[in-house]
C-alpha cells in the first residue's frame, strides 16, 4: 500500500518510517526544504532513539522516500496521513488548526484517487468534521473518507511504542475507511494489537482525555510528595503502595518537577479550551494546569531554599544537569528546567548547565544560561548541584569528585534519583522530593 505522510515533524517521521519498516511505500511531506534535504542526507530534525537508523534502511530499501510537493507525492496513496503541528495559539490557549486546514485544502485541490485522509495530528473534537467541509468544497471528484488516527508516542520510546502499541484508535463510521485503515494496520494487527474502531469524534476526544488523564497522575503525585514532605512521610513508598492497585497503576507516578514536552501541556489546555466552548467545565483538569504552572517555578524555590535563601544565594552559581523535559529527547517545549532556570535567575543566581541532545534547543529560551559539554563542567565551581532530567549518565555521578569539584557539596535531586543514606554518607547536604 502506498502512504503519504504530509509533516516530516516527530510524528509524521516517526509513524512513517515505522510503516515503511511494514513493508508499505511511504512518502514523507514537507514544505520545508531545508529538512526534506537534511533528510535525503541521512540527517534527523529530532533526536529520537534508534529513528536514524530506522530511516536509512528503509531508504536504502526503496520504501521510504521524502518530498516537498504535495500534489505529486499523494497520487496513488490509498492513506493520506495529515501529521502537522498543532500548536497551542497565541492568546486564548485554543489549538492552532491553521496547518491542518491548510492541509487539507492542498488535498483537496489535488487528489485524484480514492482514498482515506487519515488525521495523525492531536486535534480538537469536530476537526475532522471541518477537514471533510474543506475536501467536499474541494475541486476533487474521488472518493474520499476522513478518519481520526491519533497517535500515542512517547519521546524517547516512538518507534516501540508505534510497532508494539496498547492500542490502535481509529475514528471511523464507514466501511471503506475501516478497509482501507485495516489494510494500514495489518502487520499490528496481525500481532493482536488491538483496534479500537470508534465514531470520529470520539476518536478525537481520545487522545486529549488519556493525556488529561496522565498529567492529573503526575500532578496528584506532584501534590503527594508536597505533603509526604510535611507529614514525613516518603513519597517513593506511597507511589508504590498506589500504584501496586490494578485499578490505579504504577505508571506516571514518578514525583518530580512538574510535566512538560509537545503534548500534555497543549493538550490540556486545549481540552479545557474545547470544554469551554461547549459549556461542560472539566474543573479537575483546570487544577492539574494551574498546579503544574506553578510547579516549576516552585521547584527553583526549591534550589534557592537549600543555598540558605534568597540573600545568601544572590550572587552563588547552580550547575543544573538536564535541561529537556525527560531523557532520550532534544525536545524543551515547556521543559520545568526552564522555571526553575528562571526562578534562580531571577533570585540572582548564576546558572550553568549541560544536557546530552538539549543544549542547542536551550540556548535560545534560555540566553543567559551558561552551557557547558561535560556534566562535570557544570558542576565544577558550583554552590549547589540541581539534577532536573534523569538522563542515565547523571544516575552514577562520582560523588568523590562531585564534592572535589563544587564550592559546596549540596545535591538537588529533582527526580528522586539517588538513595538519600548513600549521598549523606558521602558528605552532602541532599535534598529531594517528597522524602525526609
Amino acid at each position: 500500500m502506498k502512504i503519504a505522510m504530509v509533516g516530516s515533524g516527530y510524528v509524521g517521521l516517526v509513524s512513517g518510517a515505522c510503516f515503511a519498516d511494514f513493508g508499505h511505500d511511504v512518502v514523507c511531506i514537507d514544505k520545508d526544504q531545508s529538512k526534506i534535504d537534511a533528510l535525503h542526507a541521512g540527517i534527523m530534525p529530532i533526536y529520537e532513539p534508534g529513528l536514524d537508523a530506522l530511516v536509512e534502511s528503509n531508504v536504502k530499501s526503496g520504501r521510504l522516500s521524502f518530498s516537498t510537493d504535495l500534489a505529486s507525492a499523494i497520487q496513488g496513496a490509498s492513506a493520506i496521513f495529515i501529521a502537522v503541528g498543532t500548536p497551542s495559539r497565541r492568546g486564548d490557549g485554543h489549538a492552532d488548526l491553521s496547518f491542518v486546514h491548510a492541509v487539507a485544502r492542498e488535498i483537496g485541490a489535488s487528489l485524484k484517487n480514492d482514498a482515506v485522509i487519515v488525521t495523525k495530528s492531536t486535534v480538537p473534537v469536530g476537526t475532522g468534521d471541518e477537514v471533510e467541509r474543506i475536501l467536499q468544497d474541494s475541486a476533487t471528484t474521488a472518493k474520499f473518507e476522513v478518519v481520526s488516527n491519533p497517535e500515542f508516542l512517547r519521546e524517547g520510546a516512538a518507534i516501540d511504542d508505534f510497532k508494539r502499541p496498547d492500542r490502535i484508535v481509529i475514528g471511523t463510521e464507514s466501511d471503506f475507511g475501516q478497509e482501507v485503515m485495516r489494510e494500514v494496520y495489518r502487520p499490528l494487527y496481525l500481532n493482536e494489537s488491538p483496534i479500537l474502531f470508534t465514531s470520529r469524534r470520539s476518536a478525537e476526544l481520545i487522545k486529549y482525555a488519556a493525556n488529561a488523564f496522565l498529567a492529573t497522575k503526575i500532578t496528584f503525585i506532584n501534590e503527594m510528595a508536597d505533603l509526604c514532605e510535611k507529614v514525613g512521610a516518603d513519597v517513593q513508598d506511597v507511589s508504590r503502595g498506589i500504584g501496586m492497585d490494578g485499578r490505579i497503576g504504577a505508571k506516571f507516578l514518578h514525583a518530580g518537577p512538574g510535566y512538560g514536552g509537545s503534548c500534555f501541556p497543549k493538550d490540556t489546555l486545549a481540552l479545557l479550551k474545547t470544554a469551554e466552548d461547549y459549556e461542560s467545565p472539566v474543573r479537575i483538569v483546570e487544577a492539574v494546569v494551574k498546579v503544574n504552572d506553578s510547579r516549576k517555578r516552585a521547584m527553583g524555590r526549591k534550589v534557592i531554599d537549600a543555598l540558605g535563601g534568597t540573600e545568601a544565594a544572590r550572587g552563588k552559581t547552580v550547575g543544573m544537569l538536564g535541561l529537556t523535559f525527560k531523557p532520550n529527547t532534544d525536545d524543551m517545549r515547556d521543559s520545568p528546567a526552564i522555571g526553575v532556570a528562571q526562578a534562580l535567575q531571577d533570585a540572582g543566581v548564576k546558572v550553568v548547565a549541560y544536557d546530552p541532545e538539549g543544549m542547542e534547543q536551550a540556548r535560545p529560551l534560555l540566553p543567559d544560561v551558561h552551557m557547558v559539554n561535560d556534566p562535570y563542567a557544570a558542576i565544577t565551581g558550583a554552590d549547589a548541584v540541581a539534577l532536573v532530567t534523569e538522563w542515565n549518565e547523571f544516575r552514577a555521578l562520582d560523588l568523590d569528585r562531585v564534592k572535589e569539584l563544587a564550592n559546596a557539596p549540596i545535591l538537588v535531586d529533582l527526580r528522586n534519583v539517588y538513595d538519600p543514606a548513600e549521598v549523606r554518607a558521602a558528605g552532602f547536604e541532599y535534598v529531594s522530593i517528597g522524602r525526609a
